[in-house]
């Protein structure tokens, strides 16, 4: 299986990718504010790498429930200079995670290499031909709503069901406007329009999207349905859930891990891994 994100290529089965999270917000629930300036974002992006990440995820707008949406400009404001320092660095993708083609089509422009889209569900088709045009990656989020309502879309007959049919769908929509499958990754959107139980299916059933023949990304870092669940109250006591969680993700098919503790989380997964090959 491999994945390209425009210059860059990999083969599947490899060791798990993992994806740093550098937030450039105020308002984001694990680190808002910790990186809004442009040097502290750019600074933490190049901690990241050094405690291993492969790829770095760099977003503008928090997608947190009950976010405040921000206008086009202000999210390009944010992330401008970032991606446009870290391009010039980096030999490793960057990722722009925003819901605005505009945005997305800009930090392509600038050097990022994909487009991680919460709003995956969307009907117009402006955000896949920017993909498209710049054959970049593309991580499909299954989601309900937008930030403000998807909590109160939160309902499933058959939420595993239902996740694994959207993707079906999507893929094949994709592929008419030219997005090939080789750039697509797919998330399981946990935390969004998700409750915790809806979560654990999702995760307990999570070898079930390998039959889609794509990589899987996990982005369950420090969220809040660890807490529910384990009683941690703030996200940042939320590591052991985490890791938990990116074990369990690589044992049962996720490729990549999107990771808030790129360091802690690396050391996990490489056990896991280790003792998966010896499985047998």
């Amino acid at each position: 299986m491999i994945l390209r994100c425009r210059q860059f290529e990999f083969t599947f089965p490899r060791p798990a990718l993992i994806m740093g999270v550098v937030n450039v917000t105020p308002d984001s629930f694990s680190d808002g504010g910790k990186f809004l300036e442009p040097s502290a974002a750019v600074a933490h992006a190049l901690r990241l790498i050094d405690e291993g990440a492969d790829l770095i995820d760099v977003g503008g707008e928090s997608t947190r429930p009950q976010a405040a949406p921000v206008s086009e400009k202000e999210e390009w404001r944010r992330v401008a200079p970032v991606i446009q320092r870290l391009a010039g660095e980096l030999k490793i993708p960057i990722s722009i995670d925003t819901i605005k083609p505009a945005v997305a089509r800009a930090a392509l422009q600038a050097g990022a290499s994909s487009v991680n889209d919460v709003a995956a569900h969307r009907r117009d088709s402006e955000m896949w031909h920017v993909v498209a045009e710049a054959g970049a990656g593309y991580v499909i989020t299954h989601t309900k709503g937008t930030p403000q309502t998807m909590q109160q879309k939160a309902a499933y007959k058959a939420v595993v069901a239902e996740v694994h049919d959207f993707f079906s769908e999507r893929l094949g929509q994709l592929n008419a406007f030219g997005i090939q499958r080789e750039r697509i990754i797919l998330d399981v959107g946990i935390g969004f329009a998700k409750t915790a139980e809806h979560n654990l299916q999702l995760l307990g059933a999570l070898n079930s999207f390998g039959k889609l023949s794509r990589p899987m990304v996990l982005g369950a870092s420090r969220k809040s349905f660890s807490g529910q669940v384990t009683g941690a109250a703030g996200a940042e006591d939320r590591l052991p859930g985490s890791l938990a969680c990116a074990c369990w993700a690589i044992e049962h098919g996720a490729n990549i891990v999107r990771a808030h503790d790129v360091a802690a989380t690396r050391q996990a997964v490489r056990m896991a891994e280790a003792i998966l090959a010896r499985k047998k």
